[in-house]
């Protein structure tokens, strides 16, 4: 069974940087597509990005394209999150995902908080 595990998170001033990592555990994780979502204090759960098994195909939501980046490490086990020009509405705690079905994702991490101060 594949597990995932976040790190990266903080406290970081507008117009910061963060990089998020989630890292899992299970040598089918290759085989995975993996989506990064964010919840907001008070909001529901959103999608931010997300990136095909072989990194060959990425997606990101309107409000966050041209400032994050998703990519991955497959040999290390690893999506990664490039956060730039952070904004404090990007405050939240940040999940990754994987295994989405109709029934929704079969795997998630435990969350990272980030939180931008203006």
């Amino acid at each position: 069974q594949v597990q995932l595990v976040e790190s990266g998170g903080g406290l970081v001033q507008a117009g910061g940087s963060l990089r998020l990592s989630c890292a899992a555990s299970g040598r089918t994780f290759s085989t995975y597509a993996v989506d990064w979502l964010r919840q907001a204090p008070g909001k529901e759960r959103e999608f931010v990005a997300a990136i095909s098994a072989s990194a060959g195909t990425t997606s990101y939501a309107d409000s966050v394209k041209g400032r994050f980046s998703i990519s991955r490490d497959n040999a290390k086990n690893t999506v990664y999150l490039q956060m730039n020009s952070l904004k404090p509405e990007d405050t939240a705690v940040y999940y990754c995902a994987a295994g989405y079905s109709a029934k929704g994702y079969n795997l998630w991490g435990q969350g990272t908080q980030v939180t931008v101060s203006s």
